[in-house]
């Protein structure tokens, strides 16, 4: 059996007219649809910051400006029937180019290569059956001002 650890995890917020830039997915196994921003782990010997950096870079080949952090959730979940752990670093940030923000799906790419298209979503599309992961992400961004 795997050991469980917890992840670390940088997620940053695109925002433009009320939405968010964010991935749709499914629970493969419970089947649940969910919404996450762009991100992923830390690597060892990098910052969160610099980790953002690198995921964006990677799965959208696209850099970005005006980075800050605006909060840290600790998130516990099930997912594909297994339980995690997570610490996740919020950042919000602006892409250098502003032509991004006229698409309405961009097209990216997964670590392990696999196609995903990201969007742009109000906070209507987000309940409690499709929630925006991880758990207290809605939250902070009302708090913050990203959504309404």
């Amino acid at each position: 059996m795997a050991e469980q650890r917890i992840r670390a995890l940088a997620l940053c917020i695109f925002h433009h007219n009320g939405k968010i830039l964010v991935n749709r997915f499914v629970d493969p196994v419970s089947q649940q649809i969910c919404f996450r921003p762009l991100g992923g782990g830390i690597e060892f010997g990098e910052t969160s910051a610099e980790a953002i950096e690198r995921e964006v870079q990677e799965e959208l080949g696209l850099s970005m400006t005006d980075k800050r952090l605006l909060g840290t959730l600790e998130s516990l979940f099930i997912y594909n029937g297994k339980p995690g752990h997570e610490f996740v670093q919020v950042y919000d940030a602006r892409f250098e180019d502003a032509r991004v923000y006229e698409q309405e799906q961009i097209a990216g790419k997964e670590s392990d290569g696999s196609p995903f298209s990201a969007s742009w979503h109000d906070s209507s599309s987000f309940s409690e059956q499709s929630p925006l992961v991880p758990k207290g992400l809605f939250e902070l961004l009302k708090d913050a001002g990203r959504l309404k």
